[in-house]
């Protein structure tokens, strides 16, 4: 199976380009659906949801085309009837039973089903411990009592080299679940190379990926489901353009028909707040698979915020009446959106809390169940539903947003201050920053201002960015920072003059303060001021910068070489500036130096 991936797979020409001839022979790839979903289906798992949704989206084989099953090996021969039994009761949520039928099995199929079903019996009798230490959201240390010993038992396989492509998907879900995250990706990473068409390990793979910069290093298989893989992940880490660009591709390329694509295009237009857009997606979503559960959570919320209440209304009893049982917990979200657009808060929480009896993972109740306890003042019990969600992703900027919130009412601003952070680094929203600064926090709170300069630098509006740092230099900057930020970006922007007088005024600050030893940042503004004096042809005041660089190590030798070039050019001596710095003269103002700048016009 890996070596017919291999064969198919054809190397990107560029990371954001899918090349139409990797997809040129669409046959080739249904077949290899086929046959993957079938391997899935054997082993119990569900992911081959998602490679039926793609093989249907492309044309039907013809009869003498289908792909054999696999063959059956002199193992899976001698553990079929075990295999058969367990399966039964696999399927039944049985799990301890189908294990204790397969104990002792040789084959792989077998093999893996039976340490799945460990895997899973003990997920099961976690969750019903988590779900009966609830209560008012009190968590206990709950966990899979499964996981060391599955990951013993795999690890002495993975040494071996007996794990397939399932297991190691296997053992990095172990490890993954044991918070060891670099094992686990080197893991998933060899599965996906030894079983390149199963989505399941891609899916866990994203779940470890926290940047671009990871995301670049993995050294993944040049099959044509990367493409996938890239695009969700792309959605994951909000570089939305980039997401929808490779969904447009794969749309080009044949998966016009894909219902998984257009949910996904659905939940890009919905992270980028663009509603109007994400909402027509979803109708046609529902036009073309009415009875769909799956994203049907991020439609309830758009309805919820465009306060659509008839259509959120008739979207709740809808999916109540298409499945009561299996995926009640989403019925139940739904359910309970609609209570809280009703402002029925009570009501809301209380439906919440029954979509996580039946899966405490559900990462919307958590984060939607917060909220509706911060609409009752309830901040205790919304901090721990936060927390809740932020376990089950980091990524969820909104839980992170929301504790902020949280903090914000408790009148405690540097935690306030942090969680905001944590949710402008996921999502880069400046109106965090704002909403936190000018609405409920101290507005004179120098690092405050200094946060919320870095946020409008990082989003490239240098202006904002600019009256921040003055700002927060202008009410007392208590960690001395603010200058220094602002004679950066200055530098950055090369306006020199204002870079020199932001670096002077710096100075000035440090050594009146007497830290001038101490501080590690002066030396830079030391070295500026040397180089710009002497562009200037103001050597008195340039050699002193050069002088006092030379008590610094990071900057001695660029010093020593600034004072070669002085006395070079310099066609006669004059008076050293020794008052340049005002505390080592008790004058304010330098002898010689360009024109104070108008700072006042960054002023707020």
């Amino acid at each position: 199976m890996a070596e017919n991936d291999k064969n198919q797979g054809v190397a990107m020409a560029q990371e954001n380009v899918v090349v139409r001839h990797e997809f040129g022979d669409l046959l080739q790839i249904k077949k290899q659906l086929i046959s993957v979903i079938s391997l899935c289906k054997e082993r119990g798992l569900l992911h081959s949801a998602k490679a039926s949704e793609l093989a249907f989206a492309l044309d039907p084989l013809p009869k003498d085309e289908l792909p054999p099953t696999s063959p059956l090996t002199e193992e899976d021969a001698q553990d079929l009837d075990a295999l058969t039994l367990a399966k039964s009761y696999f399927d039944l949520k049985e799990y301890d039973r189908a294990a204790y039928f397969l104990k002792g099995c040789r084959s792989q199929k077998a093999y893996f089903l039976y340490m799945y079903s460990r895997y899973l019996s003990g997920e099961k009798k976690k969750d019903d411990e988590t779900v009966d230490s609830l209560g008012p959201l009190e968590k206990g240390q709950v966990r899979n009592e499964a996981l060391r010993e599955l990951r013993v038992e795999l690890s002495k396989k993975h040494t071996a080299g007996e794990l397939d492509g399932f297991t190691l998907y296997l053992y990095g879900v172990v490890l993954r679940k044991l918070d060891l995250p670099k094992e686990a990706v080197d893991v998933f990473v060899e599965g996906i190379h030894a079983l390149p068409l199963h989505w399941g390990a891609w899916l866990e793979l994203s779940n470890l990926v926290t940047n671009i910069e990871m995301l670049k290093s993995l050294s993944l298989p040049d099959c044509w489901i990367k493409d996938f893989f890239m695009a969700h992940m792309y959605t994951e880490l909000q570089m939305i353009k980039e997401a929808l660009q490779k969904y447009q591709n794969l749309i080009e390329a044949g998966f016009s028909k894909s219902t998984y694509i257009i949910s996904q295009i659905a939940v890009a237009y919905h992270n980028i707040r663009d509603i109007d857009q994400a909402l027509a997606l979803f109708n046609e979503l529902r036009e073309q698979d009415p009875y769909r559960i799956d994203n049907m959570d991020t439609f309830s919320n758009l309805l919820y915020v465009k306060s659509m209440k008839p259509e959120l209304s008739y979207l709740a009893h809808n999916l109540v009446e298409i499945d009561k049982g299996h995926r009640l917990q989403e019925d139940v979200t739904y359910a309970s959106n609609y209570y809280s657009l009703r402002s029925q808060h009570e009501k809301a929480a209380l439906y919440f809390q029954r979509a996580l009896k039946l899966n405490p993972r559900c990462l919307g109740a958590w984060t939607l169940m917060g909220h509706e306890y911060m609409e009752m003042k309830n901040t205790s019990a919304a901090i721990q539903a936060y927390r809740h969600a932020i376990e089950v992703n980091k990524r969820d900027y909104r839980a992170w947003y929301g504790l902020g919130q949280t903090y914000e009412i408790l009148k405690m601003p540097f935690y306030c201050l942090y969680y905001y952070r944590k949710a402008h680094q996921l999502r880069k929203l400046i109106h965090i920053y704002k909403h936190l600064l000018f609405f409920f926090l101290r507005p004179n709170d120098s690092r405050m201002l200094v946060a919320l300069g870095e946020s409008y630098e990082k989003l490239s509006q240098q202006a904002e960015a600019k009256k921040c740092y003055w700002r927060a230099y202008s009410v007392g900057d208590v960690e001395k920072m603010a200058l220094l930020k602002l004679a950066k970006l200055h530098e950055q922007l090369n306006e020199s003059d204002d870079a020199a007088q932001c670096y002077m005024l710096y100075i000035q600050d440090i050594f009146s303060c007497g830290e001038q030893l101490e501080h590690a940042e002066v030396s830079t503004a030391l070295r500026y001021l040397g180089q710009y004096y002497f562009k200037n042809k103001l050597y008195d005041e340039a050699s002193l910068c050069a002088q006092r660089c030379c008590d610094y190590n990071d900057a001695r030798e660029e010093g020593k070489a600034l004072l070669r070039q002085i006395s070079q050019v310099r066609d006669q001596i004059e008076t050293p500036s020794a008052d340049l710095f005002a505390p080592l003269s008790n004058n304010n103002t330098p002898v010689r130096r360009v024109s104070p700048l108008n700072l006042i016009s960054f002023t707020p």
